[in-house]
């Protein structure tokens, strides 16, 4: 394609500045299957393939343990125990040592990686795995929430958030409302599945090649379970075929399988594991079962609101706490509640540990308060949008149940731009209408809305770091410590590079993550990718910028003032240069043109443990309306229409922005509708392939989908060209397309009291809510 800017350098814009809408960088190798991923790779020579086994029972003692013909079989190299294992047989990442690699004597899943066979080829690997002799105590199984209170069965201390008297004001409410709420787990169902893998490198040291978000977590936990000192593990990534929260902590499981493999064997190992292991190992969304205790007025104010969130959480703790305390710092949502107790209980189980997932509880806590919102809006007879925004948050005036003042509300100009733009009033009334005189098909219209706080809560998370080089051509690479999973975070750090440079961002090339080049980096999740990394880039860049700048100032002998970086030249005093030219001219001149960038957010002043201050360095704001019908006598339902207007502030690339908000819903829009997991009474995972788990497809997107940003928003606090994050906010506006549903539904009985539903609201789920308003 022809480029102007590549005939006349003087034209007085760079290709690709911050706010410019891009496509991904690796967008064309996408759709073409040029992006290589892991399994792409080329096997080194000699590489063998790993297979985890998998216990079949969910909770049971290993009482013998046979795997001789295992190893005499055809093809098997060996198989890896848990003798084998030099350092600490365990990949938990907080400390808390209950998250076994191999689980050789006690099973509490089924599912549970026992140990491991390494062959030459994977097939090998599973004909001979049919010849292990394993037999099994069987222990009772602990699989419901309810169950394991009256048991005690916890992974930690309950969490309470309170403010005022929330007793009190539920006993003198006018109004009281006593139910329980309950959202299922949800499955990641990445492209890629978990895969690593382990190259043998010199003194010991390992290259691993992993999928994962945390490189530097995959890096320590292997030093840790090898028994060697950091510095000899290096954790390359390039891309994920999606994370999602499932690759946070999950991928060092199979990092370390392979590594020790390799350090058992001496070969290269590839860990991959197939769609059907994938499910049945590692772990979901936090299902929550929330019973809640609301007091109101006649108007629908909320006087008092009491949540008890039991959270399933599996057979470890793995990050069940930050889940729980993002659950109940955002069981206020948008609203302003006087009086509240928001409890938290972390209830063990013998199903797979529950993990991080977009959102992160966040949308858990939402959704119990949403559910709660409609449950008063239905009991008063009132437009429940009416209800919500009678209880939304003052801007600068307001507190959160956890002490922080609300000072950058934006909803009461975002929600009336919704309302008029999508016309919710008047299609109100047509769908009422429309419900009036059919029998069998029932529509339902709802606007929820969202607050979304950002950041990490802890404050060592919230920085990231970044290293440049400038070649002597004028070329730059450019490497972060973030993970480009699918989200376009490497195009928007290279915007923002390009942008403190002035060149064209076609002049800057990102490579992988690794911990040689950036170390000690965190996680990319909590949607802070962007915001971390890419103020780490622009402080690398700002400082080759300044070195230059002083440079050219004194070679030319003009004031650094004088010195001014243009569209893709440097003008130094009266003359303009090629920013090539000057690089090159920095070269010879013996210039540092190589700079490492480290960004550490300011302090969050939050109490991890009286759960009080501010733990978000700000919020992000949004609302949907999802317009749904429901067929009454099967319960198949279509999202027929939804708009939504999203704050994003001032996006770094629209493009990819909105590609993120449409991701974000429909991922959500799944959670509440067809995602269902199911475990059988015995433990096992009965949904553990896309037979038996249904995602949205494409023909699930709603065909009159609207999407807006609200433009004239930015954001108030530091932040990299005033950007807000875009990852997971958008993942909560699913809960319009439940709500809408339950308004569908209720119109099948408007004269009954409301029989309640819980998500996801699959056909099944709808009918039974619709028997029960009829009984």
């Amino acid at each position: 394609m022809h480029d102007a800017r590549r005939q006349n350098p003087t034209v007085d814009r760079i290709r690709g500045a911050v706010h410019d809408r891009l496509q991904h960088e690796s967008a064309r190798k996408h759709v073409t299957g040029a992006a290589e991923y892991i399994d792409d790779l080329r096997e080194p020579a000699g590489t063998v393939q790993i297979l985890p086994v998998r216990s079949p029972v969910a909770h049971g003692r290993v009482i013998a343990c046979d795997l001789s013909a295992v190893e005499a079989a055809p093809g098997i190299v060996c198989v890896l125990t848990a003798k084998d294992i030099p350092g600490t047989n365990d990949f938990s990442h907080g400390g808390t040592d209950d998250d076994r690699i191999l689980s050789d004597q006690l099973v509490e899943y089924a599912g549970q990686v026992m140990y491991a066979i390494v062959a030459e080829d994977i097939h090998s690997a599973r004909q001979a795995a049919r010849l292990a002799k394993v037999q099994f105590e069987e222990l009772p199984v602990i699989l419901d929430v309810d169950e394991a209170v009256r048991q005690e069965f916890f992974l930690a201390p309950l969490r309470t958030l309170a403010r005022g008297d929330s007793a009190g004001a539920l006993a003198s409410a006018p109004h009281r409302l006593k139910g329980r709420v309950s959202n299922g787990a949800q499955e990641h169902f990445y492209l890629e599945g978990q895969i690593s893998l382990a190259v043998p490198a010199e003194d010991g040291a390992v290259m691993i090649y992993c999928s994962t978000q945390d490189p530097s977590a995959v890096q320590h936990i292997v030093s840790r379970v090898l028994g060697v000192s950091s510095s000899h593990v290096i954790v390359e990534t390039r891309r994920l075929g999606g994370g999602f929260g499932g690759k946070e902590t999950m991928a060092t499981h199979f990092a370390a399988i392979a590594a020790l493999v390799t350090r058992k064997t001496g070969r290269p190992a590839k860990c991959r594991l197939d769609r059907d292991d994938d499910m049945y190992i590692t772990g979901k969304r936090h299902e929550f079962f929330v019973d809640y205790d609301v007091g109101f007025d006649g108007d629908g104010l909320l006087l008092g609101v009491e949540l008890d969130f039991h959270a399933r959480c599996g057979n470890s703790l793995d990050q069940s706490v930050p889940v729980l305390n993002r659950a109940l710092f955002h069981a206020d949502n948008c609203y302003y509640l006087p009086n509240v107790r928001f409890t938290g209980y972390a209830c063990k189980s013998h199903t797979v540990t529950a993990v991080a997932f977009r959102g992160f509880g966040s949308p858990q806590g939402m959704f119990a308060i949403e559910r709660v919102v409609d449950a008063v809006a239905y009991h008063l007879g009132l437009d429940p949008l009416e209800v919500r925004k009678r209880n939304f948050y003052r801007d600068g005036y307001d507190t959160t149940p956890f002490n922080a003042v609300v000072k950058d509300n934006i909803l009461h100009r975002l929600i009336p731009e919704l309302e008029a733009s999508s016309d919710y009033h008047q299609r109100r009334a047509e769908v009422a209408r429309f419900n009036a005189t059919s029998r069998y098909l029932k529509k339902g219209i709802a606007l929820t809305p969202i607050k979304y706080g950002i950041g990490f809560g802890v404050n060592f998370l919230n920085q990231a770091g970044a290293l440049l080089h400038v070649y002597e051509d004028g070329s730059v690479m450019l490497n972060h410590g973030g993970i480009e999973m699918g989200q376009g975070l490497f195009m928007k750090v290279a915007q923002v590079v390009a942008q403190e440079l002035q060149i064209d961002v076609d002049n800057i090339r990102v490579t992988a993550t690794s911990t040689d080049k950036v170390p000690n980096t965190m996680a990319t999740a909590a949607s802070s990718g962007t915001d971390l990394n890419a103020a780490a880039a622009q402080i690398a860049a700002a400082k080759i910028r300044r070195r230059i700048t002083e440079f050219a100032a004194s070679h030319f002998k003009v004031a650094e003032d004088q010195v001014v970086f243009m569209p893709n030249r440097i003008r130094i005093g009266n003359q303009d240069m090629p920013f090539r030219e000057v690089i090159h001219l920095a070269y010879m001149n013996r210039v540092a043109l190589s700079a490492s960038g480290h960004y550490k957010s300011p302090l969050n002043q939050y109490d991890s443990i009286a759960l009080t201050g501010q733990p978000h360095r700000y919020y992000v704001y949004g609302a949907a309306v999802a317009e749904v019908i429901v067929e009454t006598l099967t319960g198949e339902n279509k999202v027929t229409r939804v708009d939504i207007l999203h704050d994003v502030g001032k996006s770094l690339n629209p493009a990819i922005d909105f590609g993120q908000l449409e991701g974000g819903f429909i991922q959500g829009m799944g959670w509440m509708t067809t995602e269902e997991i199911v475990w059988d009474p015995k433990g096992r995972l009965t949904t553990h392939a896309p037979s038996t788990y249904k995602i949205p497809a494409c023909s699930d997107r709603p065909r009159d989908l609207r999407m807006a940003f609200a433009e004239w928003s930015e954001n108030s606090v530091e932040s990299v060209y005033k950007s807000k994050a875009i990852g997971e906010p958008p993942l909560c506006l699913g809960i319009s397309v439940f709500s809408a549903l339950c308004d569908a539904v209720r119109q099948t009985h408007p004269d009954r009291p409301w029989p309640g539903m819980n998500a996801p609201a699959t056909a099944e789920a709808i009918l039974n809510a619709m028997d029960r308003a009829a009984e």
